[in-house]
């Protein structure tokens, strides 16, 4: 009788174990959110469609409401039918610009040349230079180079000479003329030979001398 009792107290301790497991079942009591959440990969945004617009941080802006969303930097206005971008009529890019920035709705010049090359140099804004002996230049704050050509003189003698550094050319003996193929100084005159007595027009170097024959002195004979 002992060991009857013994065995059922051992069939008592295990039924209520069995009772236990069978009643918590999984499948009778629901997941809590964060459960769910990481069973669906599918996350549902809520409609702003008509409500509002997103910009691409996911920030929402009221219907009416300037923004500027991540693709633009021109501003937008939430509309219905979504966002409504400026598109300005930017000035144009100084085509000597070397810094352009574009962080605002336009892109705009930071930075201009200052400086105006010419021949393969630079020269600075307002300077002055001569890359020849016969030009004067200055480079303008519009970058470019504006040059005069010295206009010289016509030269009072038949035989100018051209000096280093110098543009024109200059009479390094005064003013002169020819006498055939003499070359005699003017304002004064000259005997050109035996028989003849020459001297310059006055101004008019370019013409030939005027001459004048003289009593010829030839070797007397006896």
């Amino acid at each position: 009788m002992a060991l009857h009792i013994h065995e059922a107290c051992i069939l008592l301790l295990v039924i209520p174990g069995l009772v236990i497991s069978a009643a918590i079942n999984h499948e009778d009591y629901p997941a809590d959110e964060g459960d769910q959440i990481s069973s669906n990969d599918n996350l549902i945004f809520d409609d702003y469609r008509g409500k509002g617009c997103v910009d691409d941080s996911g920030f929402v802006y009221k219907l009416g409401e300037r923004f500027f969303p991540g693709h633009s930097n021109c501003p937008c206005v939430c509309a219905l039918d979504g966002p409504v971008c400026d598109q300005p009529e930017c000035p144009k890019i100084h085509p000597k610009c070397t810094k352009v920035e574009h962080n605002g709705c336009c892109p705009e010049c930071k930075e201009v040349k200052n400086f105006c090359e010419y021949h393969g140099k630079n020269y600075k804004i307002l300077e002055e230079f001569k890359p020849s002996p016969c030009e004067w230049c200055r480079c303008e704050p519009s970058n470019e180079v504006h040059c005069v050509v010295a206009d010289c003189a016509v030269p009072e003698c038949v035989n100018p000479v051209y000096e280093p550094e110098q543009c024109c050319p200059v009479c390094k003996n005064g003013p002169n003329c020819f006498a055939g193929t003499t070359i005699i100084p003017a304002g004064i005159e000259v005997k050109v030979d035996e028989c003849n007595i020459c001297h310059c027009h006055n101004g008019d170097w370019w013409k030939p001398a005027q001459c004048s024959k003289r009593e010829c002195q030839g070797k007397q004979t006896v």
